[in-house]
């Protein structure tokens, strides 16, 4: 048995180094200076520790396991496994973007040989894989599906940041073409996830259950959030009802806050997508995600409506906003919805400073067109939004960044009494 994993990002190189830790495992990815990063023992994500990855790389070609990290598809020839974790984002109009999975099925078609097994983890709407994918990869390589050759779908399960839910202490959900495929698909992931394996009955199966686990998430989080606007206006703490509310055995702890990153802030539009095509209009769904869509907005204009009752000029006013990432202590920028806050605030005049330093500045200048800085700033600000809770955050002395009439607000709700005000 020989792995490919395609696609060697958040979800990829955890992957790769986990099945290398038993396999033979061949990470590839279209990026080179990825490639030539990796190859350093040197991993931007922060996912994967450079001891942990350098150990991998040097397995490879002096045990019968270990990693090789390339961008030459020629490498994947004598694989066997092929497993795809390219990303799956939204367009401009959250209309489901597979240009990438296209891509990867090409390079896996045209290595593709008789008995292999293709297995796609990215997050897909149901019907992808064997409608979309499938085609491809019989179209490139020449070779007849569930015949020749097959194909899987296991969804993944990475929590960008997470240092205790790794991918092999997650519960993987399998499926296969067929019974035979399914079967192997699953021991393959048995064979390296400690928490086990559910085998569902279809990739359809498969592919609708990754799309509703994150739909769940994001429709609980929109509740909390028009809950927290609904608070705010009758001047009650948001924070405290719920901890109240907590103390019933079965009351979900869901929290306010920004929605975005790579799954819950896409995974919605993917079914919503599906739905539509069936001749369904989702309403819940879609209410839930023009709700949290919303919530860049509303939290500047509370931000706004802080600094007025506090005197402060807004127009021209300065404002540092502490993280940009889309969650708490991980590099990821992806769909993060702290730019929604930062546009909202330079439309009222407010000129923002973005300090992160889990966030590569380079990149998110290429995402989204912002200067930020990974180097706390040495001045004062008339405003400060705690956009992010990095562990760096919790700690910091912020009144060396303050003015006499400085704002606080707490996006996060974890500043505890320095902050004015919190979502």
């Amino acid at each position: 048995m020989k792995i490919a994993i395609i696609g060697l990002g958040y979800v990829g190189l955890p992957l790769a180094v986990l099945m290398s830790k038993k396999y033979p495992t061949i990470g590839f990815d279209i990026k080179e200076g990825r490639i030539a990063e990796l190859n350093q023992g040197e991993d931007v994500t922060r996912e994967i520790e450079s001891d942990v990855l350098k150990q991998a790389l040097a397995n490879y070609n002096t045990t019968d396991n270990g990693l090789l990290c390339t961008d030459n598809p020629d490498e994947l020839a004598d694989c066997n496994y092929y497993i795809v974790t390219v990303p799956t984002p939204v367009d401009k109009n959250n209309r489901p973007n597979l240009k990438a999975l296209y891509r990867a099925s090409e390079v896996v078609g045209k290595v593709l040989k008789k008995g292999d097994i293709v297995i796609y983890e990215s997050t897909v709407y149901p019907g992808v894989t064997e409608d979309e994918c499938v085609p491809v990869l019989e179209k490139v390589s020449g070779l007849t599906f569930n015949v020749d050759f097959f194909a899987g779908y296991s969804p993944e399960r990475i929590n960008p940041g997470d240092k205790e839910h790794t991918v092999e202490k997650i519960v993987k959900v399998t499926a296969g073409s067929t019974p035979e495929a399914a079967t192997m698909v699953d021991d393959l992931y048995k064979s390296v996830i400690t928490a086990g394996t559910h085998k569902a009955p279809s990739i359809k199966v498969a592919e609708a259950a990754k799309v509703i686990e994150n739909s769940q998430r994001d429709i609980n989080i929109a509740f909390v959030n028009e809950l927290s606007k609904i608070f705010n206006l009758l001047d009650i703490d948001t924070q405290a009802v719920l901890e109240a509310a907590g103390t019933k055995w079965n009351f979900l702890p869901f929290k306010p806050g920004l929605v975005g990153g790579h799954c819950i802030g896409v995974d919605p539009y993917y079914l919503a997508q599906k739905a539509q095509e069936a001749g369904y209009h989702p309403e819940i769904i879609l209410a839930g995600r023009r709700l949290n869509d919303s919530m860049g907005d509303y939290v500047a204009s509370q931000v706004v409506k802080l600094m007025i009752k506090r005197c402060v000029i807004v127009n021209g006013a300065k404002l540092l906003m502490l993280g940009v990432t889309f969650k708490e202590n991980c590099t990821d920028v992806r769909n993060t919805k702290i730019v929604d806050v930062i546009k909202a605030l330079n439309d009222y005049g407010i000129a923002v400073t973005v300090y992160d330093p889990w966030a590569n500045p380079a990149e998110v200048k290429h995402e989204y067109g912002l200067e930020t800085t990974d180097k706390l700033p040495k001045e004062t600000y008339d405003a400060i939004v705690l956009g992010v809770a990095h562990a760096a955050f919790l700690d910091m002395d912020l009144s060396l960044l303050q003015k006499p009439d400085s704002v606080i607000y707490d996006v996060k709700g974890v500043l505890g009494k320095k902050a004015h005000a919190q979502l």
